[in-house]
């Protein structure tokens, strides 16, 4: 089992966006909201007031049912607009209105027909109910056009079924987009622009240049209608599905291209402080552990612009000291940087310092022999550093990980032959010397969070390859020797 040292997780996305907290605290005391709600279906027990987030309902405020089934949300402060939730008690039951200027708002609803709730005080809702009522039309007409297709007997009979659901499709695409022209400023429009697809450029691709374009064009139109200004947007379920498809999809996965493009976010949302925070928090959590190789660039830059110059500052003591730490772990070793020397001694005490070895191509692995994970993948990395790295110019500077197992260590040296490898330690009086002199040890230079950890270097000692395993270590090397025209490649 691959050994790890532990590192807190910051959670930000779940524990940081406490709006309603928040709203109670900043909103000036004059302001005021009422949701009234009416329901013959509970003449006691607990409702609640729910605002969406993301992928989760989040309490807002919660309110008890009387003997007349009537449940009374109020408080001292303007509700923040977004799409909301009455839960009903038991928590069984629940339905969706839109919240925006109008704070009075009152329902009547009856959970055996909550697709019909009557909603007075919000012309908002009106909007939306009708928009439901009309969708729910559409969708039961498409969805009866598909099962007919799908239980087609003939040509025709397909033909016909197709023809209608895309007729019907057409219908509810044209619904959309003139409820988008006729209310421009309302939230059904906001909801309808998070909601949509942008267009093919071209219909059918023919060449290279043709699919580019047509990423191109999709990636242009993606956030078109969508405002980074408006903090109701981030309250509603489709928000974030389509801001992470964005990132982790649409967007190229180079560092430079998603710091470029989420400075420009966060530059538009800073006249908008919680859709600004709720950003920032995202990209945090997104990077702080990112899933491909040279991404912890995006978190360090994120640390350095934003961070650290106090600009994240609803953060508390302690997650601003995780984010902390974990920037200065990754500082040191991004791609692309010069990685630090290491200066320690072999098992005779001899110094072999990382910056003394000469070879095309250096392979730092940090290692546990005691490390269940390490046990694997040592002997398989062994194999190919005598099957091919050697006569290719690779050396292996391997660093024993944890000076406790320094017999240990000595003794899986011997037994498997690694005499090849430039096999070097920290002793316990160098180890305090680092700590004497406030530097920073080998697991900071290097973010030594887990055994085995690998690191690829060139010639001049420039880190172009981090954290992988054996496999994609190979990978990367036949790939180099390839663009380097190495005839045995």
């Amino acid at each position: 089992m691959r050994k790890q040292i532990l590192l807190s997780s910051l959670f930000l996305f779940s524990t940081i966006l406490t709006y309603s907290q928040q709203a109670k605290t900043q909103s000036q005391k004059k302001e005021s909201f009422t949701v009234t709600l009416k329901t013959p279906s509970y003449n006691e027990g607990l409702a609640y007031l729910c605002f969406h987030l993301g992928k989760n309902l989040n309490i807002e405020d919660s309110a008890v049912v009387n003997a007349k089934g009537v449940a009374i949300f109020k408080g001292d402060r303007k509700l923040p607009g977004g799409i909301y939730a009455i839960v009903f008690p038991g928590k069984r039951y629940t339905f969706d209105f839109f919240v925006s200027k109008e704070q009075e708002i009152n329902i009547e609803a009856d959970t055996l027909n909550l697709q019909n709730p009557k909603i007075t005080g919000s012309k908002e809702n009106n909007l939306f109910q009708e928009y439901q009522n009309t969708v729910g039309i559409k969708g039961g007409l498409l969805q009866r056009e598909r099962t007919a297709y799908s239980a087609s007997r003939t040509a025709k009979d397909s033909a016909l079924h197709l023809e209608n659901y895309n007729r019907f499709n057409k219908e509810l695409i044209d619904y959309r987009d003139t409820i988008m022209i006729k209310y421009p400023e309302s939230m059904m429009t906001a909801m309808l622009y998070a909601m949509k697809e942008p267009d093919i450029l071209i219909k059918k691709p023919t060449n290279r240049q043709d699919s580019v374009d047509n990423y191109n064009y999709y990636k242009k139109k993606y956030w078109e209608g969508v405002t980074f200004m408006d903090e109701s947007v981030i309250r509603t379920p489709f928000f974030l599905p389509k801001f992470e498809r964005y990132y982790r999809e649409i967007m190229p996965q180079s560092s430079d291209s998603i710091i470029k493009d989420l400075d420009y976010k966060l530059l538009l949302a800073r006249s908008c402080p919680e859709m600004y925070k709720f950003m920032l928090n995202w990209f945090t959590d997104e990077y702080i552990q990112p899933k491909y190789m040279g991404q912890d660039a995006i978190f360090v830059h994120l640390f350095e612009k934003y961070h650290s110059k106090g600009l994240s500052n609803w953060l508390n003591e302690k997650q601003m000291e995780t984010i902390s730490r974990r920037a200065y772990m990754q500082m040191s070793n991004l791609i692309g940087v010069k990685a630090a020397d290491l200066e320690m001694v072999d098992s005779t005490g001899k110094p072999m310092n990382l910056y003394n070895v000469n070879a095309e191509y250096t392979m730092v692995i940090f290692w546990d022999p005691t490390c269940g994970h390490c046990k694997e993948e040592v002997p398989r990395i062994d194999s190919l550093y005598r099957a091919s790295w050697k006569s290719r110019g690779v050396k292996i500077y391997s660093v024993l990980s944890d000076n406790d197992k320094y017999k240990e260590w000595v003794n899986y040296l011997k037994e498997h032959n690694l005499g090849d490898w430039v096999n070097i330690y920290e002793t316990k009086a160098m180890e305090k010397k680092v700590s004497d002199e406030s530097r920073a040890s080998f697991r900071q230079l290097y973010d030594v969070i887990q055994t085995p950890t690998l690191f690829l270097l060139d010639k001049e000692k420039r880190i172009i390859g981090k954290k992988l395993g054996w496999q994609q270590l190979n990978d990367l090397l036949k790939a180099k020797w390839s663009n380097s025209g190495d005839k045995k490649e």
